[in-house]
Protein backbone atom coordinates (compact mmCIF):
# COMPACT_ATOMS: atom_id res chain seq x y z
CA UNK A 1 0.00 0.00 0.00
CA UNK A 2 1.21 3.52 -0.91
CA UNK A 3 2.17 6.43 2.22
CA UNK A 4 0.69 9.23 1.19
CA UNK A 5 2.97 12.10 2.84
CA UNK A 6 1.91 14.44 5.46
CA UNK A 7 2.77 16.54 8.34
CA UNK A 8 6.56 17.61 8.26
CA UNK A 9 8.78 16.21 6.22
CA UNK A 10 11.88 14.36 8.25
CA UNK A 11 14.66 15.50 5.45
CA UNK A 12 13.96 18.59 2.71
CA UNK A 13 16.07 20.03 0.47
CA UNK A 14 15.53 23.14 -1.21
CA UNK A 15 17.27 25.19 -3.85
CA UNK A 16 20.36 23.18 -3.27
CA UNK A 17 23.55 24.03 -5.54
CA UNK A 18 26.65 22.49 -5.82
CA UNK A 19 29.46 23.08 -8.42
CA UNK A 20 32.97 21.91 -8.83
CA UNK A 21 34.86 24.63 -10.64
CA UNK A 22 33.38 25.65 -13.84
CA UNK A 23 31.12 22.51 -13.56
CA UNK A 24 27.29 22.94 -11.96
CA UNK A 25 27.29 18.94 -10.28
CA UNK A 26 23.61 20.47 -8.88
CA UNK A 27 21.47 23.59 -9.73
CA UNK A 28 18.44 24.32 -7.49
CA UNK A 29 18.42 20.98 -6.21
CA UNK A 30 14.63 19.97 -4.64
CA UNK A 31 13.46 17.06 -2.22
CA UNK A 32 11.63 16.19 0.92
CA UNK A 33 11.51 12.94 2.54
CA UNK A 34 8.63 12.06 4.85
CA UNK A 35 8.63 9.77 7.80
CA UNK A 36 6.78 6.52 7.21
CA UNK A 37 7.75 6.90 3.27
CA UNK A 38 9.95 5.63 0.78
CA UNK A 39 10.87 7.94 -1.88
CA UNK A 40 12.66 7.19 -5.17
CA UNK A 41 14.95 9.25 -6.61
CA UNK A 42 15.84 8.40 -10.36
CA UNK A 43 17.69 9.80 -13.34
CA UNK A 44 20.32 8.83 -15.73
CA UNK A 45 24.04 8.97 -14.27
CA UNK A 46 25.38 12.62 -14.29
CA UNK A 47 21.73 13.56 -13.65
CA UNK A 48 22.91 14.47 -9.82
CA UNK A 49 21.52 11.79 -7.61
CA UNK A 50 25.10 11.29 -6.42
CA UNK A 51 25.79 15.10 -5.60
CA UNK A 52 22.60 14.78 -3.96
CA UNK A 53 23.31 12.11 -2.00
CA UNK A 54 26.50 12.89 -0.68
CA UNK A 55 25.42 16.46 0.16
CA UNK A 56 22.75 14.64 2.53
CA UNK A 57 25.89 12.61 3.65
CA UNK A 58 28.35 15.42 4.59
CA UNK A 59 30.87 14.54 1.75
CA UNK A 60 30.30 17.33 -0.09
CA UNK A 61 29.01 20.71 1.48
CA UNK A 62 26.32 22.80 -0.71
CA UNK A 63 27.24 25.87 -2.28
CA UNK A 64 23.64 27.34 -2.10
CA UNK A 65 20.31 26.50 -1.16
CA UNK A 66 18.99 25.20 2.63
CA UNK A 67 18.96 21.86 3.59
CA UNK A 68 16.25 21.03 6.86
CA UNK A 69 16.51 18.47 9.02
CA UNK A 70 13.14 17.67 11.11
CA UNK A 71 12.48 21.54 10.63
CA UNK A 72 15.80 22.54 11.50
CA UNK A 73 18.78 23.69 9.35
CA UNK A 74 21.74 21.97 8.94
CA UNK A 75 25.11 22.26 7.40
CA UNK A 76 26.49 18.66 7.64
CA UNK A 77 30.76 19.33 7.54
CA UNK A 78 31.72 15.57 7.59
CA UNK A 79 29.93 11.88 7.28
CA UNK A 80 30.35 11.67 11.09
CA UNK A 81 28.11 14.96 11.65
CA UNK A 82 25.42 13.37 9.21
CA UNK A 83 25.57 9.66 11.03
CA UNK A 84 24.85 11.59 14.26
CA UNK A 85 22.34 12.94 13.06
CA UNK A 86 20.91 10.09 11.83
CA UNK A 87 21.15 9.77 8.37
CA UNK A 88 22.63 6.26 6.85
CA UNK A 89 23.96 5.83 3.59
CA UNK A 90 24.31 2.12 1.82
CA UNK A 91 26.08 3.16 -1.49
CA UNK A 92 26.20 1.51 -4.49
CA UNK A 93 29.33 0.14 -4.45
CA UNK A 94 30.43 -1.16 -1.10
CA UNK A 95 33.44 -0.21 0.67
CA UNK A 96 34.38 -2.40 2.91
CA UNK A 97 38.01 -3.32 5.02
CA UNK A 98 38.75 -6.87 3.51
CA UNK A 99 41.16 -7.85 6.46
CA UNK A 100 38.69 -7.33 9.01
CA UNK A 101 35.64 -9.89 10.00
CA UNK A 102 32.25 -9.20 9.05
CA UNK A 103 31.45 -7.73 12.74
CA UNK A 104 34.56 -5.58 12.68
CA UNK A 105 33.22 -4.16 9.04
CA UNK A 106 29.74 -3.51 10.45
CA UNK A 107 30.98 -1.94 13.66
CA UNK A 108 33.85 0.37 12.34
CA UNK A 109 34.15 3.22 14.33
CA UNK A 110 31.97 2.44 17.26
CA UNK A 111 32.69 -0.48 18.51
CA UNK A 112 31.20 -0.69 22.49
CA UNK A 113 33.75 -1.22 25.00
CA UNK A 114 33.20 -3.74 27.90
CA UNK A 115 35.75 -3.67 31.45
CA UNK A 116 38.76 -1.68 31.58
CA UNK A 117 37.49 -0.05 27.90
CA UNK A 118 38.31 -2.79 25.70
CA UNK A 119 35.98 -3.80 23.19
CA UNK A 120 32.71 -6.05 23.88
CA UNK A 121 33.62 -8.59 20.91
CA UNK A 122 31.06 -11.04 21.78
CA UNK A 123 28.11 -7.96 22.23
CA UNK A 124 29.50 -6.93 18.73
CA UNK A 125 28.98 -10.80 17.23
CA UNK A 126 25.71 -11.14 19.39
CA UNK A 127 23.99 -7.66 17.69
CA UNK A 128 25.56 -8.74 14.02
CA UNK A 129 23.46 -11.86 14.61
CA UNK A 130 20.45 -10.58 15.54
CA UNK A 131 20.56 -8.39 12.51
CA UNK A 132 21.78 -11.14 10.03
CA UNK A 133 18.28 -12.79 11.57
CA UNK A 134 16.18 -9.69 11.08
CA UNK A 135 17.76 -9.58 7.28
CA UNK A 136 17.12 -13.22 6.75
CA UNK A 137 21.42 -13.15 6.03
CA UNK A 138 22.81 -16.72 6.35
CA UNK A 139 26.53 -15.87 6.90
CA UNK A 140 29.34 -16.58 9.61
CA UNK A 141 29.88 -12.97 11.14
CA UNK A 142 33.34 -14.15 12.22
CA UNK A 143 34.73 -14.44 8.50
CA UNK A 144 36.95 -12.15 6.57
CA UNK A 145 35.22 -9.54 4.21
CA UNK A 146 37.93 -10.75 1.82
CA UNK A 147 36.66 -12.59 -0.87
CA UNK A 148 33.06 -12.13 -0.56
CA UNK A 149 30.67 -11.77 -3.92
CA UNK A 150 29.37 -8.07 -4.20
CA UNK A 151 25.43 -9.43 -3.50
CA UNK A 152 27.12 -10.18 0.30
CA UNK A 153 28.97 -7.31 0.45
CA UNK A 154 25.87 -4.97 0.04
CA UNK A 155 23.87 -6.88 2.73
CA UNK A 156 26.60 -5.96 5.27
CA UNK A 157 25.91 -2.63 4.09
CA UNK A 158 21.94 -2.78 5.05
CA UNK A 159 23.30 -4.55 8.08
CA UNK A 160 25.49 -1.71 9.43
CA UNK A 161 22.92 1.07 8.09
CA UNK A 162 20.17 -0.73 9.94
CA UNK A 163 22.14 -1.18 12.78
CA UNK A 164 22.91 2.87 13.40
CA UNK A 165 19.09 3.40 13.68
CA UNK A 166 18.78 5.95 11.44
CA UNK A 167 15.85 7.98 11.09
CA UNK A 168 17.06 8.81 7.43
CA UNK A 169 17.75 5.87 5.31
CA UNK A 170 19.46 6.36 1.67
CA UNK A 171 19.86 3.27 -0.46
CA UNK A 172 21.57 4.13 -3.63
CA UNK A 173 21.29 1.41 -5.86
CA UNK A 174 21.22 -1.51 -3.05
CA UNK A 175 19.54 -3.83 -5.47
CA UNK A 176 22.28 -3.87 -8.28
CA UNK A 177 23.96 -7.12 -7.61
CA UNK A 178 20.97 -9.14 -6.09
CA UNK A 179 18.79 -11.84 -7.47
CA UNK A 180 15.22 -11.80 -6.97
CA UNK A 181 15.00 -13.71 -4.04
CA UNK A 182 17.88 -11.05 -2.21
CA UNK A 183 15.90 -8.20 -3.37
CA UNK A 184 12.49 -9.28 -2.24
CA UNK A 185 13.95 -9.97 1.12
CA UNK A 186 15.48 -6.18 1.19
CA UNK A 187 12.46 -4.91 0.53
CA UNK A 188 10.45 -6.72 3.21
CA UNK A 189 13.46 -4.62 5.29
CA UNK A 190 12.72 -1.25 3.73
CA UNK A 191 8.96 -1.86 4.60
CA UNK A 192 9.74 -2.86 7.84
CA UNK A 193 11.57 0.03 8.43
CA UNK A 194 8.99 2.41 6.33
CA UNK A 195 6.33 1.13 8.56
CA UNK A 196 8.66 2.22 11.96
CA UNK A 197 8.32 5.79 10.69
CA UNK A 198 11.88 6.46 8.98
CA UNK A 199 12.44 8.12 6.01
CA UNK A 200 13.65 6.17 3.20
CA UNK A 201 15.52 7.85 -0.04
CA UNK A 202 15.65 5.12 -2.41
CA UNK A 203 18.05 5.06 -6.17
CA UNK A 204 17.39 2.54 -8.45
CA UNK A 205 17.51 2.45 -12.58
CA UNK A 206 15.09 -0.73 -12.13
CA UNK A 207 11.71 0.67 -12.52
CA UNK A 208 9.95 -2.71 -11.47
CA UNK A 209 11.63 -2.22 -8.12
CA UNK A 210 10.87 1.70 -7.96
CA UNK A 211 7.10 1.01 -8.84
CA UNK A 212 7.12 -2.14 -6.43
CA UNK A 213 8.76 -0.46 -3.40
CA UNK A 214 8.13 3.58 -3.91
CA UNK A 215 5.48 6.31 -2.67
CA UNK A 216 6.86 8.60 -4.63
CA UNK A 217 9.38 9.52 -7.47
CA UNK A 218 11.42 12.60 -7.76
CA UNK A 219 13.10 13.01 -11.28
CA UNK A 220 16.12 14.62 -12.32
CA UNK A 221 18.05 15.58 -15.03
CA UNK A 222 21.66 17.27 -16.39
CA UNK A 223 22.12 18.20 -12.66
CA UNK A 224 18.46 19.89 -12.10
CA UNK A 225 15.65 18.83 -10.52
CA UNK A 226 12.34 17.88 -13.01
CA UNK A 227 9.22 16.67 -11.47
CA UNK A 228 8.02 15.28 -7.58
CA UNK A 229 5.17 12.58 -8.65
CA UNK A 230 3.43 10.29 -6.08
CA UNK A 231 3.88 6.60 -8.20
CA UNK A 232 0.23 6.04 -8.51
CA UNK A 233 0.02 8.99 -10.67
CA UNK A 234 2.58 8.50 -13.34
CA UNK A 235 3.56 4.78 -15.01
CA UNK A 236 7.41 3.98 -16.52
CA UNK A 237 7.47 5.72 -19.69
CA UNK A 238 6.20 9.01 -18.90
CA UNK A 239 9.71 8.59 -15.99
CA UNK A 240 11.65 7.73 -18.66
CA UNK A 241 10.83 10.89 -20.84
CA UNK A 242 11.58 13.02 -18.07
CA UNK A 243 14.49 11.74 -17.62
CA UNK A 244 15.93 11.64 -20.52
CA UNK A 245 13.72 14.14 -22.78
CA UNK A 246 12.73 11.67 -24.91
CA UNK A 247 11.24 8.43 -25.44
CA UNK A 248 13.54 4.93 -25.43
CA UNK A 249 11.46 3.01 -27.59
CA UNK A 250 13.38 0.13 -27.04
CA UNK A 251 15.04 -0.98 -24.11
CA UNK A 252 15.70 -4.67 -25.57
CA UNK A 253 16.68 -3.93 -29.09
CA UNK A 254 16.86 -7.73 -30.16
CA UNK A 255 18.19 -7.46 -33.78
CA UNK A 256 17.94 -10.69 -36.17
CA UNK A 257 21.03 -12.50 -36.24
CA UNK A 258 22.06 -15.75 -38.54
CA UNK A 259 22.72 -18.36 -35.73
CA UNK A 260 26.02 -20.64 -37.01
CA UNK A 261 28.52 -23.00 -35.72
CA UNK A 262 29.44 -23.27 -32.16
CA UNK A 263 32.22 -21.26 -31.31
CA UNK A 264 32.44 -21.87 -27.30
CA UNK A 265 31.88 -25.69 -26.09
CA UNK A 266 32.14 -25.71 -22.25
CA UNK A 267 31.85 -29.68 -21.75
CA UNK A 268 31.68 -31.47 -17.99
CA UNK A 269 33.24 -28.44 -16.21
CA UNK A 270 33.36 -28.95 -12.73
CA UNK A 271 34.91 -27.48 -9.51
CA UNK A 272 34.29 -29.43 -6.41
CA UNK A 273 32.13 -27.12 -4.03
CA UNK A 274 31.55 -24.68 -6.93
CA UNK A 275 30.33 -26.05 -9.73
CA UNK A 276 29.51 -29.44 -11.38
CA UNK A 277 29.30 -31.04 -14.65
CA UNK A 278 28.29 -27.90 -16.36
CA UNK A 279 27.57 -28.30 -20.28
CA UNK A 280 26.67 -25.21 -22.49
CA UNK A 281 27.47 -24.28 -26.51
CA UNK A 282 27.78 -20.30 -27.54
CA UNK A 283 26.83 -20.05 -31.33
CA UNK A 284 28.08 -17.57 -33.87
CA UNK A 285 25.65 -14.85 -33.73
CA UNK A 286 24.22 -15.83 -30.72
CA UNK A 287 23.02 -14.33 -26.79
CA UNK A 288 23.13 -16.85 -24.42
CA UNK A 289 21.93 -15.89 -20.85
CA UNK A 290 23.60 -17.71 -18.02
CA UNK A 291 20.51 -17.07 -15.25
CA UNK A 292 19.89 -18.24 -11.63
CA UNK A 293 20.40 -16.66 -8.33
CA UNK A 294 23.49 -14.93 -6.87
CA UNK A 295 25.40 -17.69 -5.44
CA UNK A 296 24.74 -20.04 -8.28
CA UNK A 297 27.81 -20.37 -9.80
CA UNK A 298 27.50 -18.10 -12.46
CA UNK A 299 30.25 -15.93 -12.27
CA UNK A 300 32.35 -18.67 -10.90
CA UNK A 301 31.98 -20.61 -14.67
CA UNK A 302 32.41 -17.71 -16.61
CA UNK A 303 35.66 -17.01 -14.52
CA UNK A 304 36.88 -21.07 -15.46
CA UNK A 305 36.25 -20.76 -19.03
CA UNK A 306 37.99 -17.46 -19.32
CA UNK A 307 41.18 -18.86 -17.38
CA UNK A 308 41.07 -16.61 -14.44
CA UNK A 309 40.07 -19.47 -11.88
CA UNK A 310 40.87 -23.29 -12.52
CA UNK A 311 38.82 -26.29 -12.34
CA UNK A 312 39.08 -30.20 -12.26
CA UNK A 313 37.86 -31.42 -14.62
CA UNK A 314 35.67 -30.67 -18.16
CA UNK A 315 37.05 -28.84 -21.31
CA UNK A 316 36.68 -25.55 -22.76
CA UNK A 317 36.48 -25.28 -26.80
CA UNK A 318 36.77 -22.30 -29.29
CA UNK A 319 36.62 -22.87 -32.81
CA UNK A 320 36.64 -26.64 -32.12
CA UNK A 321 40.37 -26.27 -30.39
CA UNK A 322 40.71 -26.56 -26.77
CA UNK A 323 41.26 -23.66 -24.49
CA UNK A 324 44.12 -24.81 -21.63
CA UNK A 325 42.57 -24.26 -18.20
CA UNK A 326 44.09 -21.49 -16.22
CA UNK A 327 45.45 -19.19 -18.77
CA UNK A 328 43.78 -16.32 -19.12
CA UNK A 329 46.61 -14.89 -22.02
CA UNK A 330 45.72 -18.54 -24.00
CA UNK A 331 41.91 -18.08 -23.54
CA UNK A 332 42.00 -14.25 -24.93
CA UNK A 333 44.02 -16.09 -28.23
CA UNK A 334 41.79 -17.81 -28.58
CA UNK A 335 39.21 -15.24 -29.28
CA UNK A 336 37.72 -15.11 -25.49
CA UNK A 337 36.87 -11.63 -23.61
CA UNK A 338 35.52 -11.14 -20.43
CA UNK A 339 33.54 -8.59 -18.82
CA UNK A 340 33.70 -8.58 -15.20
CA UNK A 341 30.91 -8.46 -12.70
CA UNK A 342 32.96 -6.05 -10.93
CA UNK A 343 34.12 -3.09 -13.17
CA UNK A 344 35.72 -1.09 -10.95
CA UNK A 345 37.81 -3.88 -8.75
CA UNK A 346 38.21 -6.42 -11.65
CA UNK A 347 37.58 -4.48 -15.05
CA UNK A 348 39.20 -0.80 -14.58
CA UNK A 349 42.91 0.52 -13.11
CA UNK A 350 40.73 3.36 -11.62
CA UNK A 351 43.48 5.41 -11.04
CA UNK A 352 44.41 5.43 -14.95
CA UNK A 353 43.06 7.44 -17.77
CA UNK A 354 40.66 6.19 -20.33
CA UNK A 355 43.04 5.09 -22.91
CA UNK A 356 45.18 3.16 -21.02
CA UNK A 357 42.44 1.23 -19.35
CA UNK A 358 40.78 0.99 -23.15
CA UNK A 359 44.20 -0.50 -24.40
CA UNK A 360 45.47 -2.45 -21.72
CA UNK A 361 44.22 -5.26 -22.79
CA UNK A 362 46.42 -4.93 -26.50
CA UNK A 363 49.46 -3.45 -25.47
CA UNK A 364 51.72 -6.47 -26.87
CA UNK A 365 50.44 -5.04 -30.72
CA UNK A 366 50.64 -1.24 -29.97
CA UNK A 367 54.77 -1.38 -28.29
CA UNK A 368 57.66 -0.96 -30.06
CA UNK A 369 60.59 -2.39 -29.15
CA UNK A 370 58.87 -2.97 -25.50
CA UNK A 371 58.23 0.44 -25.24
CA UNK A 372 54.41 2.17 -24.99
CA UNK A 373 53.58 5.63 -25.51
CA UNK A 374 50.64 8.07 -24.42
CA UNK A 375 49.81 8.89 -28.13
CA UNK A 376 50.19 5.13 -28.89
CA UNK A 377 47.19 4.21 -26.08
CA UNK A 378 45.35 7.06 -26.91
CA UNK A 379 45.45 6.07 -31.31
CA UNK A 380 44.47 2.60 -30.01
CA UNK A 381 41.45 3.79 -27.49
CA UNK A 382 39.94 6.45 -29.50
CA UNK A 383 38.05 4.51 -32.12
CA UNK A 384 36.19 2.80 -29.04
CA UNK A 385 35.54 5.88 -27.16
CA UNK A 386 34.03 6.88 -30.14
CA UNK A 387 32.21 4.27 -31.12
CA UNK A 388 30.57 3.68 -27.97
CA UNK A 389 30.22 7.31 -26.94
CA UNK A 390 32.21 7.28 -23.90
CA UNK A 391 31.61 10.89 -22.43
CA UNK A 392 35.08 11.85 -20.95
CA UNK A 393 36.57 14.91 -21.19
CA UNK A 394 39.72 13.70 -22.93
CA UNK A 395 41.35 10.35 -22.83
CA UNK A 396 43.44 11.67 -20.26
CA UNK A 397 40.36 11.55 -17.88
CA UNK A 398 40.86 9.30 -15.19
CA UNK A 399 38.79 6.03 -15.09
CA UNK A 400 37.49 6.39 -11.67
CA UNK A 401 35.79 9.74 -12.00
CA UNK A 402 33.59 8.33 -14.69
CA UNK A 403 29.71 7.52 -13.89
CA UNK A 404 28.86 3.86 -13.68
CA UNK A 405 27.53 3.64 -17.09
CA UNK A 406 30.82 5.18 -18.98
CA UNK A 407 33.06 2.67 -16.87
CA UNK A 408 31.15 0.38 -18.22
CA UNK A 409 31.84 1.37 -22.29
CA UNK A 410 35.37 1.76 -21.21
CA UNK A 411 35.57 -2.07 -19.88
CA UNK A 412 33.58 -3.04 -23.15
CA UNK A 413 35.90 -0.73 -25.02
CA UNK A 414 39.39 -2.78 -23.59
CA UNK A 415 37.87 -5.94 -24.39
CA UNK A 416 36.31 -5.63 -28.23
CA UNK A 417 39.86 -4.00 -28.98
CA UNK A 418 40.61 -7.83 -29.19
CA UNK A 419 38.55 -8.66 -31.52
CA UNK A 420 36.94 -11.13 -29.78
CA UNK A 421 34.98 -14.20 -31.26
CA UNK A 422 32.86 -14.77 -27.71
CA UNK A 423 32.37 -11.99 -25.67
CA UNK A 424 31.32 -13.17 -22.15
CA UNK A 425 29.90 -10.51 -20.16
CA UNK A 426 28.55 -10.43 -16.72
CA UNK A 427 26.22 -8.35 -15.14
CA UNK A 428 26.38 -6.22 -18.14
CA UNK A 429 24.05 -3.16 -16.98
CA UNK A 430 24.18 -3.01 -12.98
CA UNK A 431 24.07 0.26 -11.83
CA UNK A 432 23.76 2.23 -15.19
CA UNK A 433 20.75 3.96 -16.23
CA UNK A 434 18.22 3.49 -18.30
CA UNK A 435 19.95 5.33 -21.34
CA UNK A 436 23.13 3.73 -21.16
CA UNK A 437 21.38 0.15 -20.98
CA UNK A 438 19.17 1.00 -24.06
CA UNK A 439 22.75 1.34 -25.57
CA UNK A 440 24.40 -1.39 -24.15
CA UNK A 441 22.25 -3.73 -25.01
CA UNK A 442 21.79 -2.33 -28.61
CA UNK A 443 25.51 -3.29 -28.41
CA UNK A 444 25.71 -6.28 -27.52
CA UNK A 445 22.42 -6.93 -30.30
CA UNK A 446 24.57 -5.59 -33.08
CA UNK A 447 27.82 -7.82 -32.40
CA UNK A 448 25.73 -11.00 -32.28
CA UNK A 449 24.51 -9.28 -35.80
CA UNK A 450 28.17 -9.37 -37.29
CA UNK A 451 28.87 -13.26 -35.84
CA UNK A 452 30.22 -12.56 -32.66
CA UNK A 453 28.77 -15.01 -29.62
CA UNK A 454 27.48 -13.63 -26.51
CA UNK A 455 27.54 -15.16 -23.21
CA UNK A 456 25.55 -12.96 -21.45
CA UNK A 457 25.36 -13.25 -17.25
CA UNK A 458 22.51 -11.22 -15.79
CA UNK A 459 20.38 -11.09 -12.39
CA UNK A 460 17.64 -9.23 -14.19
CA UNK A 461 15.34 -11.66 -15.34
CA UNK A 462 13.46 -9.13 -18.09
CA UNK A 463 17.17 -8.60 -19.25
CA UNK A 464 17.54 -12.34 -19.74
CA UNK A 465 14.32 -12.35 -21.57
CA UNK A 466 14.98 -9.66 -23.79
CA UNK A 467 18.18 -10.31 -25.30
CA UNK A 468 19.32 -14.11 -25.13
CA UNK A 469 17.93 -16.94 -27.76
CA UNK A 470 19.00 -19.28 -25.10
CA UNK A 471 18.78 -19.47 -21.26
CA UNK A 472 20.75 -21.18 -19.93
CA UNK A 473 19.86 -21.60 -15.84
CA UNK A 474 21.68 -22.69 -12.74
CA UNK A 475 20.96 -23.58 -9.57
CA UNK A 476 23.57 -24.30 -6.62
CA UNK A 477 26.31 -25.30 -8.73
CA UNK A 478 24.48 -27.26 -11.58
CA UNK A 479 22.89 -26.47 -14.64
CA UNK A 480 19.24 -27.42 -14.49
CA UNK A 481 17.98 -26.03 -17.80
CA UNK A 482 18.21 -24.77 -21.40
CA UNK A 483 15.69 -23.08 -22.36
CA UNK A 484 15.13 -21.29 -26.17
CA UNK A 485 13.56 -18.05 -26.61
CA UNK A 486 10.79 -18.73 -28.13
CA UNK A 487 9.70 -20.96 -24.36
CA UNK A 488 11.62 -18.16 -21.92
CA UNK A 489 9.62 -17.02 -19.14
CA UNK A 490 9.80 -15.31 -16.02
CA UNK A 491 7.51 -18.22 -14.36
CA UNK A 492 10.05 -21.30 -16.00
CA UNK A 493 13.43 -19.77 -15.61
CA UNK A 494 12.86 -18.95 -11.80
CA UNK A 495 10.80 -22.42 -11.60
CA UNK A 496 14.69 -23.79 -12.83
CA UNK A 497 16.52 -21.56 -10.79
CA UNK A 498 15.03 -22.76 -7.26
CA UNK A 499 13.17 -25.60 -7.57
CA UNK A 500 15.62 -27.40 -10.74
CA UNK A 501 13.34 -28.21 -13.87
CA UNK A 502 10.12 -30.09 -14.09
CA UNK A 503 8.58 -32.03 -17.48
CA UNK A 504 7.30 -28.93 -18.64
CA UNK A 505 10.24 -26.70 -18.89
CA UNK A 506 12.17 -30.15 -20.18
CA UNK A 507 9.85 -29.98 -23.07
CA UNK A 508 10.56 -26.54 -23.95
CA UNK A 509 14.07 -26.39 -23.19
Amino acid sequence: MKRSQVGEPTLELRGVTKAFGQVVALRDGELALYPGSIHALVGENGAGKSTVVKIIAGLYRRDAGDIRLAGRSVDFATTAEAKSAGIAVIYQEPTLFPDLSVTENIFMGRQPLGRFGRIDRARMRAEVETLFKQLGVNMDPDRTADGLSIADQQMIEIAKAVSLEARVLIMDEPTAALSGIEVERLFQVARSLRDEGRALLFISHRFDEVFALCDTITVMRDGGYVSTTPTADTDPDTVVAEMVGREITELFPKLDAEIGEPLLEVRGLTCPGVFSDIDFTVRAGEIVGLAGLVGAGRSEVARAVFGVDSYRSGSVKVAGKSVPKGKPTAAMRAGLALVPEDRRKQGLVLDESVARNTASAILDSISKLGLITARAEQRAARPWSEQLEVKANAMSTLAGTLSGGNQQKVVLGKWLATNPRVLIIDEPTRGIDVGTKSEVHRLLSTLAQQGMGVLMISSELPEVLGMADRVVVMREGRVTATIDRAHATQENVMHAATHGIDEETEQAA
